[in-house]
């Protein structure tokens, strides 16, 4: 059986495609910097919070970490407006995705303030420096270093994992490729096309937080 690859029509809708694209890398990077924003005060409850702060925080992330994402994205998008709550399926992809990446960058961070030398956290405190300011002076930076592989790994786990958004018709890369799919029936054509750039995507956003790390986090640790 012989089978004619025929990417006209594909290459045609590439405003689509490149429309698909940056709404897919714009949603990882605003889920992104909400999710660490969420992440960064769900570490720092958990590591010197009261005990019902821990509680808390902890039962939110054991509930995130092993639900799937598929059914927190339907919790968000189908359950929530039965109790009035409603919002576009972009900002539905978003809280879900915010959500999600929080619990599980909540665990990256707190193992990288725990990596820090407890006599540099007693030198803050013997200086007299609150608790907030140990943390932004002392730990943030170097525990920054730390954990830099594993959070930008779990950035491009994220926006991999956002093709999934396209099941509530939030308009990203996937949802667009479905729409050309039922207007083509190429789908062996659109597919690759569409693996093609979220592969492209993977590579350039490594590449490009290697060379922040080499710029800003690549020197010496003196302890």
């Amino acid at each position: 059986m012989k089978y004619q690859f025929q990417f006209d029509a594909v290459l045609a809708a590439w405003p689509l495609l490149l429309k698909g694209t940056w709404i897919t890398v714009q949603l990882s990077l605003t889920a992104t910097l909400l999710g660490l924003a969420v992440a960064v005060m769900c570490a720092w409850g958990k590591t010197s919070g009261p005990a019902p702060v821990r509680f808390l925080i902890n039962t939110y992330i054991e509930v995130i970490r092993n639900t799937p994402f598929l059914v927190q994205l339907f919790f968000f998008f189908f359950a929530l407006p039965a109790i009035g709550v409603r919002w576009s399926p972009y900002m539905a992809a978003l809280t879900a995705m915010v959500v999600n990446l929080g619990a599980y960058a909540t665990e990256i961070i707190r193992a990288g303030i725990e990596s820090i030398p407890k006599g540099q956290i007693e030198a803050g405190r013997a200086l007299n420096l609150k608790g907030w300011e140990i943390f932004r002076f002392i730990i943030i930076k170097p525990a920054l270093k730390a954990i830099y592989p594993a959070l930008t790994s779990q950035f491009i786990l994220l926006m991999l994992s956002s093709a999934v958004v396209s099941v509530i018709s939030a308009d990203d890369l996937t949802s667009v490729a479905a729409t050309l799919q039922s207007q083509t029936f190429r789908s062996f054509e659109i597919y690759i096309v569409v693996a093609a750039i979220y592969l492209g995507l993977a590579l350039l956003f490594s590449l490009l937080f290697k060379l922040i790390y080499q710029r800003v986090l690549h020197y010496p640790d003196r302890r």
